[in-house]
């Protein structure tokens, strides 16, 4: 196991700490939390599996943070990132999520923001849509933004920019277009579940270090055979 690894989060840490707190969490958080910890478990089972361990960290990472907006149009998946990326820079007092991105994985972060395979507008191109064609000078305007924002350490911008190239990743492994375990995508597979295995158990620990905070309501809550929702209760 790597240096790295060693010094995260675990999912056996984060479990511990929900033992003793999640009673006096909302019913909202309780489930989220106890949701992402349990992915996270499984990612970290699969490690050997970057495939695998990359689509378990992403499921984490959507446990943790979507949620009902309550608005008759479907808010963006972007979106919903910014708006949650803003509360956890905001309450991340101890810097887990600024040192992750600084510290621990500058250099896999650059290399992927400047990887042109999980740049969604490549895509469109190869795919013969017209108004892409100018993908290139996109993505160089875009590459500019990224030195800048690195340059300035500005993290909220570096984590939307982020995790526009890992819902890419994202959407290419959950459906189905990449080859399991497969020889032309390795690298940003395995730095995307590294970073992941990092940033997920980091973003659950600030949600839990703020319980009372507005972290939404969940999409896909407990619900009796009425549909009536339920309290949480803590499962094994």
């Amino acid at each position: 196991m790597s240096s790295a690894s060693q010094n995260r989060l675990t999912a056996d840490v984060l479990r511990s700490r929900e033992e003793q707190e999640t009673h006096s969490y909302p019913d909202n958080l309780a489930l989220r939390v106890h949701r992402t910890i349990s992915w996270i478990r499984r990612a970290e089972m699969s490690e050997d599996d970057p495939d695998i361990a990359f689509a378990c960290y992403w499921i984490a990472f959507d446990a943790a943070h979507s949620e009902d907006t309550a608005t008759d149009v479907e808010t963006s998946a972007t979106a919903l990132f910014r708006m949650y990326f803003e509360k956890l820079l905001k309450f991340d007092g101890e810097g887990a999520i600024f040192n992750a991105i600084w510290d621990r994985f500058s250099g896999p972060i650059r290399i992927l923001l400047e990887n042109k395979y999980v740049y969604q507008p490549f895509w469109k191109h190869v795919n013969g849509v017209e108004e892409f064609s100018d993908w290139e000078t996109r993505f160089q305007r875009e590459r500019e933004q990224v030195n800048s924002y690195l340059a300035q350490q500005q993290t909220d911008r570096v984590l939307n920019l982020l995790f526009s190239r890992l819902y890419v990743l994202r959407n290419q492994i959950m459906h189905g277009g990449a080859t399991w375990n497969g020889r032309v995508n390795r690298d940003q597979v395995r730095d995307g579940a590294a970073i992941m295995s990092f940033l997920v158990p980091a973003f659950v620990k600030v949600m839990m270090d703020h319980p009372d905070e507005p972290w939404g309501k969940n999409y896909y809550p407990r619900v009796d055979e009425d549909g009536r929702m339920v309290p949480y209760i803590r499962e094994p």
